[in-house]
């Protein structure tokens, strides 16, 4: 049966009494309204540890004036039977009050890797997404955290602060999950309408094609982005945020695929912002 906690005092007070025992806390923060994505980064931390956290917090620091948070899905009863399904132990489910106090006013901010993409179009959701993991890191006391790789940018700056700010963690990345056509997982699919579908397709469709071209032996990023944008707007209802290929590392424009580089696309479909990624240089997941 799962213990759910949810105060931060008795987070903290459980977990440090598993530390105290030798226990180790795997742990996957997430925003609810679990679909199989989440449920693969809980299955795998269920492998790694002893105890496994799960916290559903829906963070208003990451999202934007005209962003989705009032109207994003959530379903605490529907994330409840699922996280008991993969072995979950404890749910963390906080209150905005308990997570940012009144007179709160401490923020971590990661600079250069989030400077690019997402960084730019949706201003101040890092500095949000990494103070909110900090705080949950600092409740739950995890040895290993558990993020999936299809926000390679949230990962990139939650790696760059574990290792910046010298936490004592260990974060693990895990494939994109996918639904059978191709789509990337995401709690914002439920916003699709049926006939944006073959749309919304067209993100990972193009990353595909990229692979092929990469394949080829194509290392000129300009024109397999110029491609993936025609592709993507010849599909109707969409709109692109970005389409770029960045450096791994630093996250930075790369003008030639060389090493390690990600492919990173954000897009609307109709009103619903997707993101997808392909890495190049590594084995191929679509």
């Amino acid at each position: 049966m799962i213990q759910i906690i949810e105060t931060v005092r008795e987070m903290q007070t459980f977990s440090e009494s598993l530390r105290r025992q030798g226990k180790t806390i795997a742990f996957v923060p997430t925003m609810g309204f679990f679909h199989e994505g989440h449920l693969d980064l809980m299955r795998e931390g269920r492998k790694r540890a002893d105890c496994l956290v799960v916290s559903i917090y829906v963070n208003p620091t990451q999202f934007g004036p005209a962003e989705d948070l009032d109207r994003y899905p959530r379903d605490f009863d529907r994330d409840h039977r699922m996280a008991e399904s993969v072995g979950v132990d404890v749910i963390y489910f906080p209150s905005n009050p308990e997570m940012y106090p009144p007179h709160y006013q401490t923020y971590v901010n990661v600079e250069e890797v989030t400077d690019n993409l997402c960084g730019l179009s949706r201003p101040g959701h890092f500095r949000g997404v990494t103070t909110v993991c900090c705080k949950l890191f600092n409740i739950v006391k995890p040895h290993v955290t558990i993020f999936g790789k299809k926000d390679f940018q949230q990962l990139t700056a939650i790696r760059r602060m574990v290792e910046d700010l010298n936490m004592d963690l260990t974060v693990v990345a895990m494939p994109t999950t996918r639904e059978a056509d191709g789509l990337a997982m995401s709690s914002r699919n439920t916003y699709l309408k049926p006939e944006m579908r073959e749309s919304a397709l067209s993100l990972s469709r193009s990353l595909k094609r990229a692979q092929e071209r990469y394949a080829c032996g194509d290392r000129d990023a300009t024109s397999i982005i110029e491609e993936a944008k025609t592709f993507i707007l010849s599909h109707p209802y969409t709109k692109i945020d970005y389409v770029q290929i960045c450096d791994t590392a630093t996250m930075k424009d790369a003008e030639r695929i060389e090493g390690i580089c990600v492919m990173a696309l954000a897009v609307r479909v109709g009103n619903t912002r997707l993101i997808d990624n392909s890495v190049f240089g590594e084995p191929l997941e679509l």
